[in-house]
């Protein structure tokens, strides 16, 4: 019996703190529950905050501009090339320009951000072409630069041919730098075109003075030290060239014809008019925006990361070159500095006041600035597009759409008066030709571009800007939601004003390459020039928009072939020349 009560457990003396740890137990388990439904409703709060204030990525980039010491004004000019092979079959001959591109070490705001570029004007039927176009660009940074300038043959119904390339290096500049003096470079031929060169080797085979090699004269001056304050990018500093492409065929498709023939709206010439005007730098560091991704397949689009954005993409960039075409039409010009006759030249562009005009521009990093005519009425979608004019760049100053109206009196405030239009003021169109100075117009202009959603604190920088170079014209911002009742009054008073002018035929976009007869006279009887075309049957238009699958690969085929030939030039410059090739060097 002691054994069977020495083997059952012994109830243990209760100490004293055994209370103490019962109540906090409980206690913690308590506050344990009361945190964990209070994390959940600041859970819940935060995302429901973040639901109501999330906004697509893009727009506005606050990223400032790397910091760098001031850099050196420099003025490059492209004097003439020598022996160009013969691109063109029919007459033996050439139409040469050159693009340039200049590259420096400066780091840069991303890396998507474009380079500097310059395009010359086309010389015609030429294989020895003078340009002596100039180029000055501020801020070349004391490290130096290297120029890229590429040879085209223009060919407006194929994709331009490539002559050859040159390459100009230069380790380091200062004020005390010898510059470069009209040296030839050897252009290099391992990227041109095969066609050309083959015929050129033909022809240097029944006569010794055709050569195979042809030459690039270039020079290169510094002209004194960049006045700014941060020396972190390079720009254009002028000319201010100035180029009109017209396109009888998208005018016609477009509906938009040439002003002033007829008063009752119908004219004998469809013309579509895509402008470019480069402003004299710099454009104000603030203006700096990218693409909004408000749809998923917008940053594909823009980077070409997917099939869907790929083909978007290459889509885009051939409507940029059919829309901005350069061929025997296209109207150049420039000015050494902003002045009253630039002011005049924009106005002109635009036709002054005359037909209730509204246009869609884009100004990109460099300043130059892109614009075409809008309007519901227009066919052609993608011509109101921000996208196309910017040519799917990632990054741009500003966008948004703008248009004229002329004042009855030029020095008083143009709030205070009546506007043409929407009133009838004598002295300019309908009825005669306008004044020709610049202060009897306003420029209304705004950021209404879903495309960069350019941030509507930043108009007035960009209407500083936009006075700077306009010497003369009356520069007015609107804000396309803070002054959207204003803003949408204005519009649809240039409609209306548009409308009473005449209409305009909307009909659906097809191949910007070329027409056939069939589809000539089907826009000539949506015109009323001609006998309606039969039912059921298709012209090369209707093939395209039947087919569209067919035509986008067709040219993303052609864009990509040409990038292969760049990308692979490039890595030649960089590998097999080791800095500075032979053919690269001034030809001694």
């Amino acid at each position: 019996m002691d054994n069977e009560k020495d083997s059952e457990p012994q109830m243990r003396n209760q100490h004293r703190t055994d209370a103490f740890a019962t109540k906090f137990v409980d206690k913690s388990g308590k506050m344990q529950k009361k945190a964990q439904q209070h994390g959940s409703k600041t859970q819940q709060s935060d995302e429901d905050k973040n639901k109501k204030d999330k906004q697509p990525a893009g727009g506005f980039d606050k990223t400032p501009i790397p910091n760098a010491p001031a850099g050196y004004t420099v003025k490059f000019t492209f004097h003439r090339a020598n022996n160009l092979p013969a691109a063109d079959i029919n007459d033996m001959s050439s139409d040469p320009y050159v693009v340039a591109q200049l590259n420096t070490d400066l780091p840069t705001r991303h890396k998507e951000d474009p380079y500097v570029q310059l395009r010359t004007p086309t010389i015609r039927r030429n294989t020895n072409p003078v340009w002596n176009c100039e180029w000055i660009v501020a801020n070349v940074p004391a490290s130096g630069f290297e120029l890229k300038a590429r040879i085209y043959d223009e060919d407006p119904a194929d994709h331009d041919d490539r002559l050859g390339n040159v390459h100009v290096y230069a380790e380091n500049i200062s004020e005390n730098w010898e510059g470069i003096r009209e040296q030839a470079y050897k252009i290099k031929k391992r990227m041109g075109s095969k066609r050309a060169y083959l015929m050129r080797g033909c022809a240097a085979m029944f006569d010794r003075n055709v050569h195979m090699s042809g030459d690039l004269i270039i020079s290169a001056q510094v002209l004194g030290r960049t006045e700014t304050d941060n020396g972190g990018r390079v720009w254009t500093v002028g000319p201010c060239a100035w180029s009109r492409h017209l396109s009888p065929m998208i005018g016609r498709l477009a509906g938009t014809k040439e002003p002033g023939k007829d008063k009752k709206g119908t004219t004998e010439k469809y013309n579509f008019q895509a402008n470019q005007l480069q402003l004299a730098g710099p454009v104000p560091a603030q203006l700096y925006h990218r693409y909004v991704e408000f749809r998923p397949f917008v940053a594909g689009m823009f980077t070409s990361h997917s099939l869907r954005g790929r083909i978007l993409n290459r889509a885009l960039h051939h409507q940029h070159a059919r829309v901005y075409n350069y061929d025997g039409t296209t109207v150049y010009g420039s000015f050494p500095s902003p002045c009253k006759e630039m002011a005049l030249r924009f106005l002109d562009l635009v036709h002054f006041d005359q037909g209730g005009r509204i246009y869609t521009y884009i100004l990109t990093l460099d300043g130059l600035w892109r614009f075409t005519e809008t309007g519901k009425e227009f066919g052609i979608d993608l011509l109101s597009k921000h996208t196309m004019h910017s040519d799917v760049s990632i990054y741009i100053a500003f966008s948004g759409e703008f248009f004229i109206r002329r004042l009855k009196h030029p020095h008083q405030d143009p709030e205070e008066q009546e506007t043409h239009p929407p009133a009838e003021i004598s002295g300019g169109p309908p009825g005669e030709e306008g004044p020709k100075d610049p202060a009897y117009y306003e420029l209304v202009i705004d950021n209404d571009s879903g495309t960069y959603r350019p941030n509507a604190e930043l108009l007035p920088q960009l209407k500083e800007f936009m006075h700077r170079n306009l010497p003369g014209l009356k520069i007015v911002t609107l804000d396309c939601n803070g002054d959207k009742e204003k803003m949408d009054k204005l519009k649809s008073q240039q409609r209306e004003h548009k409308k009473a002018e005449g209409g305009h035929e909307a009909v659906v976009q097809g191949d910007a390459g070329s027409m056939s007869s069939s589809d000539e006279e089907n826009l000539d009887a949506l015109a009323g020039k001609g006998p309606k075309k039969e039912r059921g049957k298709l012209g090369k238009v209707g093939q395209t928009i039947a087919a569209p699958k067919d035509q986008v690969m067709s040219w993303a085929q052609g864009d990509k072939e040409r990038e292969k030939r760049e990308t692979e030039d490039d890595m030649a410059a960089v590998g097999g020349d080791g800095g500075q090739g032979s053919e690269g060097g001034p030809n001694q």
